[in-house]
C-alpha cells in the first residue's frame, strides 16, 4: 500500500493490524480473466463501460504468458431466458441492468480485442465470483497453478470477489491495477485498496510481465 495513494493515517492503521505482507509468488502462475465479455467492456450494454484500457493490458499480460505456457482462463457470466426473466437468481433482483447477459447474446461474448486461442479455458458462471459454484479451483489445481493474476471486471464485484475466493482456495493472488476496471473510480480505488490490504498483491502491469517474463520457459 502506498502512503501517497490513500494517506498516512490509514496506512499506520492497517500496518498496526498486519495487513498488506506480500504474498508468495509461485512458479506456475494461471490468468484468470473476469468478464472481459462485451456487455461489461462496452458502454454501449446497460451493464458496460469503457474498458478498452483494461482489455489492452489484458492482453499485453496475455502474450506475455504464452512463452512460459502459462494457463489462461476466461470467465464470462451468461443466463438462460429462464434465469434471466424470472426470481431463481436471487442477485438478479439486486442488479436488474444484468437480466441482460442471456446465453448466445452479444453481451456474453469475450472481447474480440482479447488474444483468445484454442487451448485457453472458458468458466461459465452465474455469481460473482468466478468460483463459486464452478469448476474453477479444480481446473487450476489440474494444471498444477500455485498463484493467479486476477483481471477484468469490475473490481468491486466480479474481480474483488474472485480475488478473495482464489486466497481461501490456497492461491497466491496477484492484480495487476491495469489489468482492473469498474463504472466509477470511487469503488474501484476502494476495492484494490482492500484486496491489497487482505487478499493479494495489486502490482504494476510492468511487474506483473517481469513475473511472467522470469518463468522457466520465457523468453530471455
Amino acid at each position: 500500500m502506498s502512503a501517497a495513494r490513500y494517506g498516512r493515517e490509514t496506512e499506520r492503521t492497517y500496518a498496526r493490524a498486519g495487513f498488506g505482507a506480500p504474498v508468495r509468488r509461485g512458479a506456475r502462475p494461471a490468468i484468470v480473466v473476469v468478464d472481459l465479455t462485451r456487455g461489461f467492456t462496452e458502454d454501449g450494454f446497460p451493464s458496460g463501460a469503457d474498458l478498452a484500457d483494461v482489455v489492452g493490458a489484458t492482453g499485453e499480460l496475455i502474450e506475455a504468458g504464452r512463452p512460459a505456457g502459462v494457463p489462461v482462463v476466461f470467465t464470462a457470466i451468461a443466463y438462460t431466458p429462464a434465469e434471466a426473466a424470472g426470481d431463481a437468481v436471487t442477485w438478479l433482483h439486486k442488479a436488474q441492468g444484468m437480466r441482460a447477459l442471456i446465453e448466445g447474446s452479444a453481451e456474453v461474448a469475450v472481447d474480440p480485442r482479447l488474444p483468445c486461442a484454442p487451448w485457453d479455458h472458458l468458466i461459465v458462471k452465474k455469481g460473482a465470483s468466478a468460483f463459486f459454484g464452478t469448476s474453477l479451483s479444480a481446473l487450476l489445481t489440474g494444471l498444477g497453478c500455485d498463484t493467479v493474476l486476477v483481471c477484468g471486471a469490475t473490481t468491486s464485484g466480479c474481480v474483488r470477489a474472485t480475488a478473495v475466493d482464489a486466497v481461501q482456495s490456497g492461491f497466491s493472488v496477484l492484480v495487476p491495477r491495469a489489468c482492473v476496471g469498474d463504472r466509477a473510480p470511487g469503488p474501484h480505488e476502494a476495492n484494490l485498496f482492500d484486496i491489497q490490504a487482505k487478499y493479494g498483491d495489486v502490482i504494476d502491469l510492468k511487474d506483473a510481465l517481469a513475473y511472467l517474463g522470469g518463468l522457466p520457459g520465457s523468453a530471455p
